[in-house]
């Protein structure tokens, strides 16, 4: 790093991945530094440099001090062990000791009381929640929610008429004449401990899964115009079972809420659905199989007037990016269901299902949020071809859709203040109203809504944290899917 480099760095201020310090001491706390920035992608600790970014520089001694103490700090007060890479900047005011700490391979690192730090911001955070341990582990390889034994639940509680149509198909053979018993196959199959079923067997062959998981389900519900928030819909359900059940029923439900088009046909035909059935599929699909079934939420469907938006806990894991599973890259956050769902849904497990769908429509936005702990597909919607007749579908939205290109616009345009707004939000992830203000440097509630707020959620660009409670003391807003993939867009276009 040159000079030049590190005065531009420095200039910049702290944030996740830089962080300064006059000096350090103590061992203790130069792990719980360098654990923080191996769990959360890695980072620059820069050594000599004043929190206010101003150089206060090292002498040569206070440098042999700290290459001992960083030594020691990496190899003993850190489990697994870091492996940091340090280089010396000279300065006018001395020199600056700069470390880099890669991006983990085996997280979750721990500090030398056991505790995980994680970046957040430009400071650390102890992790306390057992669901984010429990993230920590999966990408580690460590766990998977989907072999954890689900209490109180036995071999009895399979649907046997399922369970067995399946292992005739997939293995040629009759269950009966296996020589084993129901919990042993289970046990053989991975989708049980032999006394209890894991959630992959609960979610693939249980009578009523939702007994035991009732988060583990499809909400679904079609608006008549383009807004999350409004109180009005066309059609709504929550769609349990199975995994396959949940499959048959949210397609089902989808299908139902589109337009049908003729293209030329005649009129007794059906027609057409105006969005492609493979895409939907596979984005459908592509949720069941790779939600975080470690965090107890449903997979949201939500038909607009404008677009379908597929919503799966759990934003991509480790390093995936949407732009790599746009390539075909895949990371198994499921490996035990997704093997024995190959064979009931139609999923090939070969990362082509976003490909495939994106071919079939390109109208598609991938949308990942790591602060809402989320995935969203957002299907744009095209143009409804009415001829006059009548056709096999639901009662058409109350906005005609419109016809959006690759990456769609968000119309009407995006003024100024929502765009300030949107902005805010992408850095902060969560705001109440006296907290926008604040940032903003306005003292105007009622400004605040009518320009930035209300015009944002009319477009369907943030959403409420408590929708059932609008006027909630407590009540924030968070970007949608819309939102990100507007902000996305204009990025692109930067």
């Amino acid at each position: 790093m040159t000079i030049t480099e590190l005065m531009e760095t420095v200039a910049r201020g702290e944030d996740s991945r830089h962080q300064f310090k006059r000096d350090a001491t103590n061992a203790d706390g130069l792990a719980a530094e360098m654990a923080a920035f191996a769990n959360s992608g890695g980072g620059w600790l820069f050594l000599g440099v004043n929190d206010d970014g101003s150089i206060a520089g090292l002498d040569g001694a206070a440098v042999r001090r700290l290459n001992q103490l960083l030594g020691n700090a990496a190899s003993q007060h850190v489990r697994p062990p870091v492996h940091p890479l340090t280089e010396n900047v000279q300065t006018d005011q001395g020199i600056v000791v700069v470390i880099e700490v890669p991006d983990g391979l085996a997280k979750p690192y721990l500090d030398n009381q056991g505790r995980i730090w994680v970046k957040q911001g430009s400071d650390k955070r102890h992790v306390t929640s057992r669901e984010e341990m429990q993230r920590m582990f999966q990408r580690s390889g460590l766990v998977y929610a989907d072999v954890v034994p689900v209490s109180g639940t036995s071999a009895e509680d399979i649907d046997d008429k399922a369970f067995t149509a399946y292992f005739n198909r997939r293995y040629g053979e009759s269950s009966e004449f296996s020589g084993l018993t129901r919990e042993q196959l289970l046990q053989n199959l991975g989708l049980g401990d032999g006394q209890e079923l894991n959630l992959a067997g609960l979610m693939l062959f249980a009578r009523n899964p939702q007994r035991w998981r009732p988060a583990f389900e499809v909400k679904a519900v079609a608006f008549p115009g383009t807004a999350l928030h409004d109180t009005r819909y066309l059609d709504s359900e929550d769609i349990k079972g199975t995994l396959l059940e949940q499959f048959q029923g949210a397609f089902a439900f989808i299908k139902r809420n589109l337009h049908h088009v003729q293209h030329g046909r005649s009129f007794n035909t059906l027609g057409e659905l105006e969005i492609p059935e493979t895409a939907l599929e596979e984005l459908l699909v592509n949720a069941l199989v790779h939600r975080d079934y470690f965090t107890s939420a449903s997979i949201r469907i939500m038909v607009f007037a404008d677009r379908v938006e597929i919503v799966s806990p759990g934003h991509l894991p480790d390093s995936l990016s949407a732009e790599d599973i746009r390539r075909g890259k895949t990371i198994r956050r499921n490996p035990t269901l997704t093997e024995h769902a190959s064979h009931i849904l139609p999923y090939r497990g070969m990362g082509s299902g976003i490909p495939r769908a994106l071919e079939a429509w390109p109208q598609i936005a991938l949308v990942d949020d790591p602060a809402g702990n989320q995935f969203s597909a957002v299907i744009w919607r095209p143009e409804a071809e009415w001829s006059g007749e009548v056709t096999d579908q639901v009662t058409p939205p109350v906005t005609p859709p419109v016809t959006p290109p690759v990456t769609p616009p968000v119309t009407p345009p995006v003024t100024p203040p929502v765009e300030r707004l949107l902005g805010l939000l992408a850095e902060e992830g969560e705001l109440s109203n006296a907290s926008l203000r604040e940032r903003l440097k306005l003292k105007d509630r009622t400004h605040v809504r009518k320009h930035y707020i209300d015009p944002a959620l009319e477009q369907g660009l943030i959403e409420y944290t408590i929708p059932d409670k609008p006027n909630s003391r407590l009540q924030k807003y968070r970007l949608t899917a819309a939102g990100q993939a507007w902000l996305q867009q204009q990025n692109k276009k930067g």
